[in-house]
């Protein structure tokens, strides 16, 4: 699936509903023109794939965009258990209520441990007005590298870097804040909007989030804190003027983590790509439901498929208000078609 892209249905890449799946040594090319620059990601809709890093960047860049940075850089993040302890097909197991074995009484010490498959939170996050997520990652990535690998993002002196933020996590939310800096937003979900400045920026999983930042010289910590979870991904900045001896210590914990977090009250489209105001064709109140026991989702008391359609003509346009009902936050994420929000 192109992820963010608003492409023709065969081209989507959703199994079993806008193609067959790809079966083992099989192949399927993909044929579609950009319709977007922007920053966006593919990745697979099957099972417990993406869990296993099975994605990737996709970058579209705009001819005609001034630029005005020295360094574009793609910054990934994710959340990790494979082969430590659990697999990911372990624990949705255990979260869908097909494996419950609870007789060893071990299993909270255990990396990837779920707490949903018991019915209560397992990390809780004002921000996001709960429940944090219900799997105890071990792990956390940048550019699928630890903390205690922690890549370096180099920046000559003096100069402005792009950072293109990509959420690939299957169960974490990510605060993310350059150590002694404030970040100038630019691009949400692939399109522009009014630049506003900002010390912390909160990505969701499959959010997306372009910033321009101008080191000063020097190392700074860029540290991606797992909402609710307390732990983190970590990258160093360097500047090309930077002492080789300084280096911030991992598992420091900025000020502006703490600081101006970026809300949607902060974001207005810009110009070119915002939305035009006309009477309404379709409104439509959809509640997010669902328990923890066992761990099942959907719409307004029905999971995919058994949810009725809802049915729109091309060209209409359409308010779609969601209520969530559950104890847990729910991002969303609309196929071959864009949102205003």
């Amino acid at each position: 699936h192109w992820h963010g892209l608003a492409l023709r249905n065969d081209m989507d890449g959703v199994h079993d509903l806008t193609q067959a799946p790809i079966l083992p040594g099989e192949s399927f090319t993909y044929r579609f023109l950009a319709p977007h620059a922007g920053t966006y990601w593919f990745h697979p809709h099957m099972g417990t794939q993406l869990d296993r890093a099975l994605y990737a960047p996709l970058i579209i860049e705009d001819p005609d965009e001034p630029g005005g940075y020295d360094v574009d850089q793609v910054i990934v993040l994710d959340d990790w258990l494979d082969g430590i302890g659990r697999t990911p097909d372990d624990v949705l197991a255990s979260l869908t209520g097909m494996n419950m074995d609870m007789g060893s009484g071990s299993m909270g010490s255990m990396p990837g441990m779920d707490h949903g498959s018991m019915g209560m939170p397992a990390f809780e996050s004002e921000i996001l007005g709960g429940d944090a997520g219900d799997v105890d990652y071990p792990l956390h990535l940048i550019n699928g590298r630890p903390t205690a690998d922690r890549p370096t993002i180099d920046v000559p002196a003096g100069g402005r870097m792009r950072l293109r933020f990509i959420n690939a996590g299957s169960d974490t939310a990510y605060r993310v804040a350059l150590g002694g800096h404030r970040m100038t937003v630019t691009h949400t979900d692939g399109f522009p909007v009014e630049p506003v400045e900002v010390e912390a920026i909160l990505v969701g999983m499959g959010e997306r989030y372009d910033v321009i930042v101008q080191p000063q010289s020097g190392t700074w910590l860029l540290v991606a804190l797992a909402e609710g979870k307390d732990l983190t991904a970590e990258a160093t900045v360097r500047t090309s003027d930077a002492v080789a001896t300084q280096a911030p210590p991992a598992g420091e914990h900025p000020a502006e983590l703490d600081g101006r977090l970026l809300t949607l009250a902060d974001l207005r489209a810009t110009e070119s790509v915002r939305l035009g105001t006309r009477p309404l064709d379709v409104d439509e109140l959809i509640k997010i439901t669902g328990s923890m026991m066992p761990y099942s989702w959907g719409f307004d008391g029905a999971a995919f498929p058994q949810r009725a359609p809802i049915e729109i003509q091309e060209g209409q346009r359409v308010r779609l208000t969601f209520e969530n009902t559950t104890t847990m936050w729910h991002p969303i994420h609309l196929h071959g078609m864009w949102l205003h929000m």
